[in-house]
């Protein structure tokens, strides 16, 4: 008897949406360890974008709808030309038959084609994330740290006395007292032109004349005295200086990876790194237009490098962290003011620096890369405090966008990260 199983639920243009969440549940280690390959042989700038992941054939199995055993059953073969009812057929002998090449086949073996899936890019971000402990694909905003600057914005009627603008007061003074005695005072022009001509015509003897010259007079002066009346300078007058907040233009920015190469730093705690340097550039992505990356390695000695150099290449010897500062300093003297570029800094270390090395350190970044900087985050790959771990947090009361964190396995990275980023008002609450 035929089976079918029918789907009524309605999907989108996707119609095979279902099947797809469903394989993705089922080859989960499979599609996490092909991810975390391509992680691995993949650029930082080149980590949002999709990957086809490849699965032997032999660890695909579907489930089918299949008869159990016994019970009886009639089949009918079409086309038989062999066999009458009653006859047994054998089995086929041999094994799977697995191509060897065009026209021909073989009669043992396995295939060994692989099964070949493409991950969108938001699947790819989501088995990625999952590695770092970010639930479901990015849930959570990423957090912002916003900075502000004070612009000039005209005038206002309220302010503080430091804010007054004295010009524009004295400007709007005078502009209202002539509004206000404009009217009074081609009124006295008048009454001083009709005065001149009385007195021209005076006779002191007509006291009809004489008590028109008084009253003009005491027009003339009771007008004077309305005019005098008028406020030199009056608290509607006043205007200050009126000053907005507006964010800092984010156009550009430079993040600046830092890492120690020296033998101690075993791939294992490259790969922490790396993880903790893509979600600084995902973070980065959200908020610029254009992003610079600079890679800056270092042991004994610092030297800027491509990102192939920066992950997998390997010194031996003794470790100077102060000369990677010092070249970071050089290169944002040379190629980032900070008028123009957003600065950012990681740094990733396993904590082992030359013991007379870490304090300068310290100075190097209170004094010289901080004040530069909009943000700093020094995270170690490695348990163990020594002694640049001590020197760093010296710094971390005093300077607010500078923090330090560790993180020893990859799930780690994501809360370090979340942590290091979180925004100030959550920070507050916490």
């Amino acid at each position: 008897m035929l089976q079918q199983i029918i789907d009524r639920r309605l999907a989108g243009k996707n119609k095979s949406i279902g099947n797809r969440e469903r394989f993705l549940r089922r080859y989960k280690e499979q599609i996490r360890d092909a991810v975390k390959r391509a992680v691995d042989g993949r650029g930082i700038r080149d980590i949002e974008r999709g990957e086809e992941v490849r699965i032997p054939k032999k660890d695909v199995s579907e489930p089918v709808f299949h008869h159990g055993q016994g019970g009886i059953r009639e089949v009918v073969h079409p086309g038989n030309k062999e066999y009458v009812r009653g006859d047994r057929i054998e089995r086929p002998k041999g094994g799977g038959g697995g191509g060897s090449g065009k026209g021909q086949a073989s009669d043992s073996g396995e295939g060994d084609d692989d099964f070949t899936f493409a991950l969108t890019k938001e699947e790819f971000m989501q088995v990625f994330f999952e590695d770092l402990a970010l639930p479901h694909l990015i849930r959570t905003q990423l957090a912002e740290t916003p900075e502000w600057k004070s612009q000039r914005a005209g005038f206002t009627a309220d302010g503080t006395p430091n804010n007054l603008h004295v010009v524009r007061s004295m400007r709007g003074a005078i502009g209202r007292r002539i509004a206000i005695g404009s009217g009074s005072r081609r009124e006295l022009r008048e009454l001083e032109e009709q005065l001149i001509l009385l007195k021209r015509q005076r006779d002191p003897t007509d006291a009809v004349k004489e008590r028109e010259i008084l009253d003009v007079e005491e027009k003339i002066e009771a007008l004077r005295s309305r005019l005098a009346r008028i406020p030199y300078l009056d608290p509607i007058d006043l205007r200050f200086r009126n000053r907005i907040k507006v964010p800092v233009p984010t156009s550009k920015a430079v993040m600046f990876c830092l890492m120690d190469v020296s033998g101690s730093m075993d791939e294992a705690r490259k790969d922490l790194a790396k993880r903790f340097f893509i979600l600084l550039y995902l973070f980065l992505t959200r908020h610029y237009e254009k992003i610079d990356l600079v890679f800056i390695r270092h042991h004994t000695q610092a030297q800027e490098v491509d990102e192939e150099n920066f992950f997998h290449a390997r010194e031996t010897g003794g470790t100077v962290v102060s000369s990677a500062l010092v070249l970071m300093e050089e290169i944002i003297r040379a190629r980032y003011s900070p008028s123009e570029w957003n600065i950012y800094g990681a740094q990733a270390s396993d904590g082992d620096n030359w013991h007379h090395d870490s304090g300068r350190c310290r100075e190097l970044l209170a004094d010289k890369l901080l004040p530069l900087c909009r943000y700093f985050a020094y995270v170690q790959v490695a348990e163990e405090e020594q002694n640049l771990w001590e020197e760093y947090a010296q710094l971390a009361d005093g300077h607010k966008h500078f923090a330090m964190r560790k993180a020893t396995e990859a799930s780690q990275i994501y809360p370090v990260f979340r942590d290091l980023f979180k925004k100030e008002g959550a920070a507050a609450a916490a």
